[in-house]
Order: C-alpha cells, then structure tokens, then sequence
C-alpha cells in the first residue's frame, strides 16, 4: 500500500526574498513548486499539501493600510487576512497543480480548504507576542500605530526597521480532519491548513477571530499527526538542518533521530523564528508514530535523502 504524506510549503516556495511579489512571480514559482510536489505520486498515494504565507499576509496588511489610509476603506483583522491568504494561495498551488498534472497525463483532483485551527485563549503567547508580520516602518510610525492600535513593535535584528509583532499561539485542533482524511484515501490532493490556519478560540461554545498567527510547521505537524500521515515533509530554503549554522564549525546533518534533535534544540541551535518549529514539528510527529520527517528545500523532492531525515 502506497502511504499517505503530509508536505509544508515554506513562503518562498510561492515568492523569493527579492521579488515583489506580482502575480507572474507567484505562478512561476508555484508552478515550479507543483512539478516539484507531482514526483511524490510515485511514492505517496494520499498527499495533504500545507503552506507559509508570511510575505504574502504582509502584502495583504499593507493594502490594508493604504486602502484605510487613502479610501478610508476599513481594514480588517488578522484572522481574516489570513483566510484571505489560504484562498489565494490555496488557488494558486490548485491550479498549477492541475495544469502540471494534465501535462503528464495523471487524472487526479485537487482540492483546497481554508482551514480554522483551534488555539486557547489562555495560551501564554497572548501575553507576549514574538511573531513579525506586515511591513517594516520608522521608529516614529510604529509608535504612532501603537498608541493609535495598542500593537506592539520591534525593532528589526538586521535594522530594516520596526515590525508589529503578534502573538503565536500552539495549534490544539484543526477543524475538518475528518474530511481530509476522506478526500486524501480518495486518492484527491488536499491543500489544507496554509499559513498554519485562521486562528479562532472557542468561548461559550462560540468561534471567534483572533489577532494572532499560527506557526505553519507546528500546524502541519499537529495535522499529520490526526490524520495518521505516515511521513511529514518540510520544505525551507536550504537542503539540509545544520549545526553552528553560519559559523566556522558549521555541520549539516543528513539523519538525527528525535533524541539528538530533541538535544539540539535544547542547546538552541536552531533559532525560534526560522529553524527551531520546523524541528520541534519533525520531533514531535515522530515522537507521535510517524515513521520519519523530512526538512529540505524545494529541490530536495527530486530526492529525499538529500534533506535531513529526522527518526526514532
């Protein structure tokens, strides 16, 4: 039997660091991204695709301002950016996906969801907000939008400027599990969950919107996990996980089991916003019965081994 795969798309597999972010650059690269993605047919059967959405929430947030800026349009929150985000991407990956299937003559359907994922009000990323998001501004202007919004900002590390920061809560449950593992046992591609879901909390068994961002990696891990995906692949922009990343003793790792990841992380190896949830996602699936996880880049789909592969 053919087994059943989770993969997470990084940002960038959509939009490059350098680009602007217009419509051609996307469908190129989501294009190139689909061949990538359509060569694991041959190994998985059932194939739940999830995605980043990092520049382009930020793009979402900067029409945002300037439409309530210059048209007095109302802007709207942040769960509601981030469904806008699912469905367009989700479009995006849909249809190249479609057009790279039909050149190579394998008749399958692909289907996306925006996705709400549960996270608790009670989180202690409420109380202090670590997630970067939208565009970079003075020092002035982003005490002006403090006071003027009660947001919080900090100060870039690489002195772009001053980002709003949002809390980043854990997923706990990811809505219509049950109807992605029907849809992938169908044989359909599922893209699921992209920019780690619309985060919503539950009060007085009533959904509601927060301003928060979920991480995508815990959130592909979390839905890999209910789904009894047997093997969960993260894609970034480079190849490999290293160790000293960046400095002259720099290793990078072709296997670690969950124990020497585990360690890694602990020493902190891997930073908090780049490579530390990728990790922890990888541990935790496989800690959870999944058979192995995968982090690499977009090239690495060619060939698997040529990612880190994270074990028991």
């Amino acid at each position: 039997m053919k087994k059943m795969v989770v993969v997470a798309l990084g940002g960038n597999a959509l939009l490059r660091g350098d680009q602007l972010g217009s419509i051609e650059e996307q469908e190129f690269n989501t294009y190139q991204t689909a061949k990538c993605i359509a060569k694991l047919l041959a190994e998985f059967e059932s194939l739940i695709i999830t995605h980043g959405n990092g520049p382009q929430v930020g793009n979402i947030l900067l029409r945002n301002e300037a439409g309530n800026k210059d048209f007095s349009i109302p802007k709207m929150p942040l769960d509601i950016c981030v469904a806008d985000s699912q469905g367009g991407i989700g479009y995006l990956i849909e249809r190249q996906l479609r057009n790279v299937l039909a050149e190579q003559g394998i008749n399958k359907e692909v289907i996306t969801l925006v996705t709400q994922v549960l996270v608790d009000s009670n989180d202690p990323a409420f109380l202090k907000p670590t997630k970067p998001v939208g565009p970079y501004y003075t020092k002035e202007d982003s005490d002006f939008l403090a006071a003027k919004h009660n947001w919080k900002f900090k100060e870039d590390a690489r002195g772009r400027g001053w980002r709003r920061v949002v809390p980043s809560p854990r997923p706990t449950a990811i809505f219509n599990t049950d109807t992605i593992i029907q849809l992938a046992l169908q044989g359909k591609l599922v893209i699921a969950g992209g920019g780690g879901g619309v985060p919503v909390i539950k009060t007085d068994n009533q959904l509601h919107g927060v301003e928060a961002v979920i991480d995508k990696d815990l959130a592909a891990s979390l839905m890999a996990r209910n789904i009894g995906a047997d093997e969960l692949i993260i894609l970034t922009d480079i190849a490999k996980v290293a160790v000293n990343f960046r400095k002259p003793d720099e290793k990078f790792l072709d296997t670690m089991t969950v124990d020497e990841a585990q360690k890694y992380f602990n020493e902190g190896q891997f930073e908090a916003g780049s490579m530390g949830p990728k990790v922890l996602a990888a541990v935790e699936f496989v800690s959870s019965g999944g058979t192995r996880a995968i982090i690499t880049d977009v090239n690495g789909l060619d060939n698997l081994a040529n990612g880190t592969i994270i074990t028991k």
